[in-house]
């Protein structure tokens, strides 16, 4: 038995393993067998391995989203990466629209009044976690924003974050709300993220955007959760006119209400 400085029995090395282990999914105090890892603990290793890299090469099923959207309108555009092996290598690509998707939403412009909020879902790293869970915070989120016009749903196949730029440039939205597939990682390979951009444009920032992630059922944020979240950044967003680095989420805060927006950013009726 360990012992403290002052003599009382204190606890075990494996006792205070235990209790670090409840506080985090990260892989401590794993142990050892002879110099090598227990077997299980490779195993399992191997087992979250395989998970997230089979999330990277999952391939987004549109139409089952889609139906699962319903009834709300549903756009489905491409990005400039022809394939998901090209997507990966060039990430770049997954910013761009395809040329043909950029003509369609420049059509669909014409025919289409300006809104508050456009929805963006895209695939991401994990296509797997925009299909689960996608559509319910897309809804979840929507209920949040009353009082606030909503576009059409865009589906984004080979997207990256930034491609909701251009999407929400051509449909001359006041806020992009990308939702996007996150890099898989050994603890979780299904979770979603959400960037927030006012006014859309090609070549904004990054620092110019407000992220929520960690979207996912192993101890991350729930859709209510995330959707609450999203509401207030929105919210406050227009009535301060920015987002990024300089608003920062106080969403315990009472959000405000449509009455409280500036004229200029308020729905049109």
């Amino acid at each position: 038995m360990n012992r403290t400085p002052d003599g009382p029995a204190g606890p075990t090395t494996a006792d205070l393993w235990d209790r670090l282990r409840r506080t985090t999914p990260a892989r401590i105090g794993l142990g050892r067998v002879g110099h090598a890892l227990p077997l299980g603990e490779v195993l399992d290793f191997q087992l979250a391995h395989a998970r997230a890299r089979d999330a990277v090469h999952g391939v987004l099923d549109r139409d089952a989203l889609g139906q699962a959207l319903a009834p709300l309108p549903i756009v489905m555009v491409e990005s400039a990466a022809a394939d998901r092996a090209i997507y990966l290598r060039r990430p770049d690509l997954g910013r761009q629209l395809s040329p043909v998707s950029a003509r369609m939403l420049a059509e669909l412009a014409t025919r289409g009044d300006p809104c508050d909020v456009l929805f963006v879902l895209g695939d991401g790293l994990s296509p797997g976690a925009v299909e689960t869970r996608g559509p319910a915070l897309v809804k979840a989120a929507i209920g949040e924003l009353a009082g606030l016009s909503i576009g059409p749903v865009i589906l984004a196949h080979q997207a990256r974050v930034a491609l909701g730029d251009p999407v929400g440039e051509a449909l001359r939205a006041r806020i992009c709300v990308m939702i996007v597939g996150e890099r898989p990682g050994l603890s979780v390979a299904d979770s979603l993220g959400i960037y927030l951009t006012l006014a859309p444009r090609s070549g904004r920032r990054d620092s110019e955007r407000n992220c929520i992630s960690n979207i996912h059922d192993a101890g991350g944020l729930s859709c209510a959760e995330a959707a609450r979240k999203l509401s207030w950044l929105v919210r406050e967003a227009l009535r301060r006119g920015l987002s990024g680095v300089g608003l920062k989420e106080e969403a315990s805060l009472a959000s405000p209400t449509v009455a409280d927006l500036p004229p200029s950013s308020r729905p049109t009726p």
